[in-house]
């Protein structure tokens, strides 16, 4: 009887159900991740792209609307955009926000108040070429603060990071240089205009980096609705004081549709399309895409300004693009 009941309970198909059950759910999960990544590099690209616009407005404004009004304008049409999409997501989550208000507060000035404020400080003095190249240091700053978080980057990430890093230094240096570059007197890359926009980089870093601790109930349309409105609120001293010491700009088609273009684009679509991109492929990686704004803003700026440019920085180019391919595509 004993060995009748071994015989029946043996040969049950125990083994053949995990691997039916299995079989179904393990090739959907490399599918689903890598389109996720291909989304999140193509978030991150556009992103780039459009950011890559704002720094020829800062420039193309820089004689025209001072530096904190072009900040504080921008963030109030993009505030208005994103109002009817984030405003009532954002008050059905006030109790989450209150109490994650310092990482928002942190956030917002990072992102919102200070970033661009330095950057359109810089385009006062500064060309828009030299200024998306000093910008690209900020993907360094990402993958260091990523790092002191305790992600492993891999070695195909750093041996593009640091390709297409190579490729940017060589760029400044090119155009530090005057081959096609700024002039001293013009504010080049070595001038006052670079610092500021060093401190920019290290700020959009810092704000990469943190998006990682979003908190999970906070959603994008919600988190940038919130950014934006306490960003904004925080740039009120500054607009204030500008108003008073600088008076306020002209309204003409000069001025007012590139405010709308950063506005809209520049900051209420490519800041959804970052930091959507964050969420899926994580700062390094997103940051090794970010090294395309230098040649966008080249390019940009070679069309729009007549700003130089030539074959070293093509050559430059070649570099960055072939850095941003090796780190881009390099597994988690």
């Amino acid at each position: 009887m004993a060995a009748a009941d071994r015989r029946t309970s043996t040969p049950a198909p125990a083994s053949p159900e995990p691997r039916t059950s299995q079989e179904p759910r393990t090739p959907p999960e490399p599918r689903g991740r890598r389109h996720a990544v291909a989304l999140g590099l193509a978030l991150a690209a556009l992103a780039t792209a459009l950011w890559s616009g704002s720094f020829v407005t800062s420039r193309a404004l820089g004689d025209s609307v001072p530096p904190v009004q072009h900040a504080f304008w921008r963030w109030v049409v993009a505030l208005v955009v994103v109002a009817p999409f984030g405003a009532r997501r954002a008050w059905r989550r006030r109790a989450l926000i209150r109490r994650h208000l310092r990482f928002v507060l942190l956030a917002s000035l990072l992102g919102v108040t200070v970033y661009n404020t330095l950057v359109n400080q810089a385009g006062v003095t500064t060309p828009a070429a030299a200024m998306g190249m000093i910008m690209a240091a900020s993907p360094v700053v990402m993958a260091l603060l990523e790092r002191a978080g305790g992600v492993r980057l891999g070695a195909r990430r750093i041996a593009g990071l640091l390709t297409a890093c190579t490729g940017v230094l060589l760029l400044i240096g090119w155009a530090g240089g005057g081959a096609g570059g700024a002039s001293p007197g013009a504010g080049g890359p070595l001038g006052a205009g670079a610092l500021w926009m060093i401190a920019a980089a290290c700020c959009f870093g810092g704000y990469s980096a943190l998006l990682r601790r979003r908190p999970a109930g906070l959603d994008g349309a919600a988190f940038l609705f919130t950014t934006f409105l306490f960003g904004t609120v925080l740039l009120l001293p500054a607009q204030g004081v500008s108003l008073a010491v600088q008076g306020g700009f002209t309204p003409a088609p000069g001025t007012v549709l590139p405010l709308l273009y950063v506005g809209i684009a520049s900051s209420a679509v490519a800041f959804f399309a970052w930091n959507r991109a964050i969420s899926l492929i994580g700062p390094t990686r997103a940051g090794v895409v970010y090294y395309l704004q230098p040649v966008c803003v080249a390019l940009l700026s070679w069309a729009l300004l007549s700003e130089p440019t030539g074959w070293a920085q093509a050559g430059c180019t070649a570099l960055i693009l072939g850095g941003v391919v090796l780190g881009a595509g390099a597994r988690r």
